[in-house]
């Protein structure tokens, strides 16, 4: 890798051992990746927050550093609600250690957003270079955006919060944005159970793998792209898609889709995957749900008590914006929760099967929750909440 003199002076250790260790962590990951340089980043969002998945070693490896971040950097989902974590049920011992997680990263100047939605808080540009590690938020950046990250892991993403920079490799490169496949998706449209993103993406996430997909026949919009691209990361690892008319790059290879390697994907092969299943909760917010879909979740509450635990979850930026919303989805006797997510936090750990709106919470609850996971539409999910619906 070619260095500039400040950065070899960082990796030298003449700025502090810590900012020398996450130097020496890029000019590795970069090496590995062949690339030539490093280059500056925007903002970092750094994932590897919630005591649930870093656990005391995790803990004691972000106590041991002593630097600042460069950039504006978020953090991933914590473990807990930060306020309401008590009446969530977290244990008071989980909560301590959560707490010690937070004020190391808060030492370290990173703001506590505790979000899978950075793009809801960050200012994102089209072309930008940006540090993230959340896999959703890098498919929604690199997709919905235009803007450049590759998927990084936690250590990485901070690293290149510390020092402003990561190794100019994979996404950040237009050689490696080019689609690899096409996905068709017939009979794909409309409200109904065959027109869920999230379903479709965790499909299309199966046959992708780590290759950039180029989609036709759908129109989704903006929360239809974060749906879709959080699924494909955690059923398969897509990073970036495009869609036809739709995403800022799509345009640009449009004549080379049509040369691709194509796979057909069915309505009735996601009104499929959506199977009837008993279940003991309901969580809806994987990713967190935008204002939007709070207001749907409001819309579809409302008059209705619900008979079961029903969970939403978004951040706490949104949730204090939208306070009118929260309240008419709390007086159903659902709870919204800001700061963590049915993933990551162990409040869901005691159902032994959880209904989600999410493809990535489809592919995840079965191994990060110990639970059966079964997937609905919003409208599914609020029915089987209050008991007004099938399952």
């Amino acid at each position: 890798m070619e260095l500039t003199r400040e950065e070899e002076r960082i990796l030298q250790g003449e700025e502090g051992g810590t900012r020398q260790r996450m130097m020496e962590l890029l000019v590795g990951l970069g090496r590995v990746f062949s690339a030539s340089r490093l280059v500056p980043v925007a903002s970092a969002q750094v994932s590897g927050a919630s005591y649930k998945t870093i656990g005391r070693w995790g803990l004691e490896w972000l106590a041991s550093l002593d630097a600042k971040v460069s950039v504006p950097t978020i953090l991933n989902p914590v473990g807990m609600d930060r306020e309401r974590w008590r009446e969530a049920g977290i244990p008071p011992d989980f909560a301590g250690n959560q707490e010690k997680v937070l004020a190391v990263y808060q030492r370290l100047g990173v703001r506590l957003e505790c979000t899978c939605t950075p793009y809801e808080i960050l200012p994102v540009r089209f072309g930008e270079h940006l540090a993230w590690a959340e896999s959703s938020a890098v498919a929604y950046a690199n997709s919905a955006i235009g803007a450049r990250t590759n998927r990084e892991g936690g250590p990485g993403a901070l690293a290149a919060a510390i020092i402003g920079k990561t190794p100019c490799y994979g996404l950040h490169l237009d050689e490696h944005r080019a689609p690899q496949l096409a996905i068709r998706a017939e009979g794909f449209g409309g409200g109904g159970p065959g027109g869920h993103y999230g379903a479709l993406g965790f499909l299309a996430g199966k046959i992708a793998g780590n290759r950039v997909p180029f989609f036709h026949g759908i129109r989704p919009g903006p929360d239809d792209l974060k749906a879709m691209g959080a699924a494909m990361a955690a059923s398969g690892a897509v990073a970036l898609f495009h869609v036809g008319g739709i995403t800022p790059e799509a345009g640009r290879y449009l004549p080379l889709a049509g040369t691709l390697e194509e796979h057909t994907i069915t309505a009735g092969e996601v009104a499929g995957l959506l199977e009837e299943m008993p279940v003991e909760a309901v969580a809806m917010g994987c990713p967190h749900c935008s204002a939007g879909e709070l207001g749907e979740i409001a819309r579809l509450l409302r008059g209705k008590r619900v008979r079961k635990p029903l969970f939403i979850f978004t951040s706490r930026h949104l949730r204090e914006a939208n306070q009118s919303l929260v309240e008419a989805i709390e007086a159903s006797g659902a709870r919204v929760y800001a700061d963590t997510c049915m993933v990551v936090s162990p409040m869901m750990d005691r159902f032994s099967s959880v209904m989600v709106d999410s493809g990535k919470a489809f592919a995840y609850v079965p191994s990060m929750c110990g639970a059966l996971a079964r997937i609905g539409t919003r409208a599914e999910c609020v029915e089987e909440a209050t008991g007004r619906g099938p399952g």
